[in-house]
């Protein structure tokens, strides 16, 4: 059993020389930062323009985007509203 304070760690593929151990809160911060790029790529929008319209810190989601940090629940909740409906969103931060 782990250690409370130690992060779980995904084994590498031993078959894959390219492969390589990473801990499970990388791999989660960069699959929301995936989810974060994708849903503001698919609306064609710029990072400054993405920001702008949803009222996001700029510097805040170069961060996401980048996983240099990991957006909190409540963020990667608000962007895939704004995947959905970006109209709707847009007009309620109006």
């Amino acid at each position: 059993m782990p250690v409370k304070d130690e992060p779980t760690i995904l084994a590498s593929e031993t078959s894959d020389p390219g492969d390589f151990d990473v801990p499970a809160t990388a791999l989660d911060r960069a699959q929301k930062a995936r989810l974060i790029r994708m849903a503001r790529t698919t609306l064609g929008l710029s990072q400054a323009a993405f920001a702008l319209r949803f009222r996001v810190p700029l510097g805040t989601l170069r961060d996401w985007e980048q996983a240099r940090t990991t957006p909190p629940d409540f963020a990667v909740a608000y962007v895939r509203v704004i995947a959905r409906h970006p109209d709707m969103v847009a007009a309620a931060m109006a």
